[in-house]
């Protein structure tokens, strides 16, 4: 349903976003991770799961990074070896500036052949030598708009610095581009003011809106809000300061999640803008993978009360999980 959801534009998506294990874990492990990822995933009603590609961004700032770097695996090859069973579309993240046009060309082609779906993404650091522009990445993925879809990425701060992203938006819009996945919300009037410009925008251009999809993850301490920080996520100092000197800082979170998660629907709902939300799961503690499905399924009921999803017909992993 994912494909027909955002062709027609309709509100209510439901995504849910990991990362791959990381490079060097044994395949038995791999394995094992997966299965447990299938598992979870199973009693959630997505309508889609993303698989980001980790890149060291340690160049574009010079702050230390809080957490070392780890390489992971490739995302398609994570996605397509392992998570098989998990019948629900896949999303792939891609840097397109690090592959040359034939590497992206034969990419994209084992991409559509597995029905997965792709977002290209920058590259880690402004002075990194592009192989592929994100124009001509654009123009390869052509070839299959007509049964697929593909996605970009969309950054509020970057707009409160720049005022473009609107710009930037109708320009992916115009190479194909028909939805939005956002980096991850705490800053709830950065994100407001991208869906008025980019409304705005539209309307000025008489061009039908793209769906945005909203990035919402938990945060389950000081030290992963300071990464979040460092990777530019900006967090308003009074919820900083309420996460900071709460009791429980993760149980925090999950609640100005589902408070972010309300206010953006009923933003984007005055405003004709189609939206959905995407469920970032990429902390290896047990407690913050379980706040990542409960704020899951607390986004999937308010968006059901609002009569914007339907429940899951089937369960979004084969029988061949629990063989």
């Amino acid at each position: 349903m994912f494909l027909e959801k955002i062709k027609s534009a309709e509100s209510g998506v439901l995504l849910y976003g990991i990362t791959p294990p990381k490079t060097g874990t044994s395949p038995e492990r791999v394995a094992e991770i997966a299965q447990k990822t299938m598992e979870r995933l199973a009693t959630l009603d997505i309508d889609a799961l993303v698989v980001y590609d980790v890149q060291d961004e340690s160049a574009r700032t010079k702050e230390e990074r809080p957490f070392p770097f780890i390489n992971a695996l490739d995302p398609f090859a994570f996605a397509s070896s392992y998570l098989g069973p998990l019948t629900i579309p896949k999303i792939i993240y891609r840097p397109a500036g690090k592959f040359s046009a034939a590497e992206l060309s034969d990419w994209l082609e084992e991409l559509h052949n597995h029905s997965f779906y792709p977002v290209f993404v920058g590259v880690p650091a402004p002075d990194f030598p592009v192989k592929t522009s994100l124009q001509e990445a654009y123009d390869l993925w052509k070839q299959y708009q007509d049964t697929s879809v593909i996605g970009a990425v969309t950054i509020p701060e970057r707009h409160n610095v720049l005022h473009d992203e609107d710009v930037r938006m109708l320009d992916k819009m115009n190479c194909g581009v028909s939805y939005f996945i956002s980096q991850c919300i705490f800053n709830l009037d950065y994100a407001k003011q991208v869906i008025e410009d980019l409304a705005l925008s539209c309307h000025r251009q008489n061009t039908p809106p793209p769906t945005i999809i909203f990035t919402i993850t938990a945060c389950g301490s000081a030290k992963t809000l300071q990464f979040m920080e460092w990777l530019g996520i900006h967090v308003p100092d009074e919820l900083k300061e309420d996460l900071k000197t709460s009791d429980d800082i993760l149980e925090k979170s999950v609640k100005i999640c589902l408070d972010i998660a309300s206010a953006l629907t009923t933003f984007c709902l005055e405003r004709a803008i189609p939206f959905g939300f995407n469920i970032e799961s990429v902390a290896i503690r047990k407690a913050e993978i379980e706040a990542s499905i409960d704020i899951a399924n607390g986004i999937g009921q308010m968006l059901k009360d609002k009569g914007l999803r339907q429940s899951a017909i089937a369960s979004p992993v084969s029988t061949a999980v629990n063989e």
